[in-house]
């Protein structure tokens, strides 16, 4: 129930996506995401308040050399440009996990981050046949191309016509 206060509910989203459009092979690209430093603070104060990550002198005292974004604030500017790339227009079911997470180098502010991702596997869920679940592996590269994040996991997607049982 709303109350006369409660903005209109945004219309749903069109739905492009399902898991027939990740075949294994597949590469998409995609962002352009400016992280400042108002942004790296932020998260920080919230979410992960390490010195190096909230403190100029902490941090060129640090291995980063400089204030540095947290590797969690990486990976959420990651689902940002996911979800802006496709998955708000996909028939999305969630995840069930990553396999392997890495932070291979320091984001900092200033750098603009997009994501590569390859679908590695896809298959179909033999237990819910209007399922089809995929893996892949998202490289998150800065400005120079240097990988900053890699992540293997999994998505589950509704299939748009669901084999016969």
């Amino acid at each position: 129930m709303t109350s006369p206060a409660d903005p209109p509910a945004a219309p749903a989203p069109r739905v492009r996506y399902f898991w027939e459009d990740f075949p294994v092979g597949q590469v998409r690209e995609f962002g352009a995401y400016l992280v400042t430093r108002e942004a790296v603070l932020a998260f920080a104060r919230e979410f992960d308040p390490q010195p190096f990550h909230l403190d100029d002198v902490a941090a060129e005292a640090s291995l980063f050399g400089r204030l540095a974004a947290s590797g969690w604030h990486t990976c959420a500017i990651a689902m940002r440009m996911m979800c802006d790339a496709y998955l708000l227009e996909s028939a999305s079911l969630g995840s069930p996990g990553l396999e392997k997470l890495s932070w291979n180098k320091p984001v900092y502010p200033g750098d603009t981050l997009h994501v590569r991702l390859e679908v590695l596997e896809s298959r179909a869920l033999a237990s819910r046949p209007e399922v089809g679940i995929v893996r892949s592996r998202w490289e998150v590269m800065n400005q120079d191309d240097e990988t900053v994040l890699t992540m293997e996991g999994f998505g589950m997607f509704r299939r748009r016509a669901p084999a016969a049982t």
